[in-house]
């Protein structure tokens, strides 16, 4: 199980691949994704199946967002993804549903660098010259 978010160059919009894994899917021929984003159809999403046994569909959401979800397998089974963001109790069933959480990351500060005109100054900077030490005469 895993979600692979990339963001939009303009923060936009979210690409969001959700996958599931082979054990999770535990020989489904037919995975469905369902949630906030497609008013819980359990078939509107299907799921490609990939030589490996696991299941995967890639879904464009809107950012800044939380959006519940599960996965439907084979018509009867309703599973979380295992590595959500977070999880929330269902207001329909005794069961948790699972979060993607499309908030765009903030750029990390970046200390500024020293200007070529800084760097130039101290490079340019000569080491002062050492004196001789006294030299003591003997009597």
């Amino acid at each position: 199980m895993s979600l692979k978010k990339t963001f939009s160059s303009d923060g936009k919009k979210c690409t969001v691949v959700f996958t599931v894994n082979p054990e999770a899917a535990a020989g489904a021929t037919k995975v469905y994704l369902a949630g906030d984003f497609n008013s819980w159809d359990p078939t509107s999403i299907p799921m490609k199946k990939d030589p490996n046994g696991s299941f995967s569909v890639k879904k464009q959401l809107e950012t800044n967002k939380e959006f519940q979800f599960r996965y439907c397998i084979d018509g009867n089974v309703w599973i979380n993804d295992w590595k959500a963001d977070k999880y929330v109790r269902s207001e329909f069933a005794s069961d948790d549903n699972s979060v993607v959480d499309t908030t765009v990351p903030k750029a990390p500060k970046v200390s500024k660098k020293p200007t070529s005109k800084a760097v130039n100054k101290s490079a340019d900077k000569k080491p002062a010259a050492k004196k001789p030490a006294a030299k003591k005469t003997a009597k």
